[in-house]
């Protein structure tokens, strides 16, 4: 039970998906503001497509955000968000998001949400924490901006900590995290070498993977302002690195690595999230 101090800064939000005949539905919906989701759409003949928003505007300091997710054998489901999601300064403690996707054997998941801008001050702690099944394949994107990047604030947060963990039967599959401290006079990294939008991509899969991997670069080769490369795991798994020079750069870099996953992995189309 959350006490009342702590009302509208503990969400909580899970999710479950089920395979009915040929369709995936949204079982079951359960959230706690400032977590809330929006009602599933099929936007393919494939998953079911699901937004999930705060609708407080953004995330501060203190928040403690928890997200279960859980995709049922055979079932499909895409998650994403209707816009980049905001991280306001805290003179305090960071903001925590753990995110857990459940995956039964032969599940399909997509959990692609808009990048993280934080402001300068900001700080996030998340994890996104993924179990999957036999013959599960995935797809996740975990992206950011280095902060408010128009208004002269890049890499001007006071943390960024993600960690992005995929385990099956065999043990870990995958285990990255980066931990950014920025602040004024900030000299880390190289500045990612003048792009301040980046991103992590991991897919999973029991095969695909190969062609996925090798058409990669001429995909992002045809994306004007950024650049990418992936790299097979030691098994089940691909992983990409993204950097790019604007917003609109990182999101037609992540549209196209998303409809090259979906070509190679599931033999489907883009999906159009109808985004204004």
């Amino acid at each position: 039970m959350i006490g009342a101090r702590r009302v509208g800064r503990d969400g909580a939000l899970r999710l479950c998906f089920e395979r009915r005949g040929a369709a995936t539905v949204l079982a079951g919906s359960r959230f706690t503001l400032p977590l809330q989701v929006m009602a599933p759409v099929a936007l393919d003949d494939a998953a079911c497509v699901v937004s999930l928003l705060n609708p407080t505007g953004g995330v501060v300091g203190g928040d403690r955000l928890t997200i279960d997710v859980e995709v049922g054998p055979g079932a499909h489901a895409c998650l994403t968000t209707p816009s980049a999601t905001r991280i306001y300064r805290t003179a305090g403690e960071p903001a925590v998001q753990r995110v857990r996707l459940v995956l039964a054997p032969d599940a399909v998941a997509e959990w692609v949400p808009d990048h993280t801008i934080p402001s300068a001050g900001a700080a996030l702690r998340q994890s996104l924490e993924i179990e999957a099944g036999a013959g599960a394949t995935l797809l996740a994107i975990d992206a950011f901006a280095a902060g408010r990047v128009a208004r002269g604030e890049a890499w001007r947060f006071a943390l960024l900590d993600s960690a992005l963990t995929v385990r099956d039967a065999r043990g870990l599959v995958l285990h990255d995290r980066f931990v950014l401290e920025g602040g004024e006079g900030w000299r880390g990294l190289g500045f990612a070498e003048g792009r301040p939008y980046f991103a992590t991509v991991v897919v999973v899969a029991e095969a695909g993977l190969d062609d996925f991997v090798t058409a990669l670069p001429g995909v992002l080769a045809d994306v004007a302002g950024a650049i990418g490369a992936a790299a097979r795991l030691p098994r089940r798994g691909a992983l990409i690195r993204c950097l790019a020079a604007d917003a609109p750069a990182l999101s037609d870099a992540l549209a196209a690595i998303w409809a090259l996953a979906r070509r190679t992995l599931w033999g489907l189309p883009p999906l159009a999230l109808r985004k204004l």
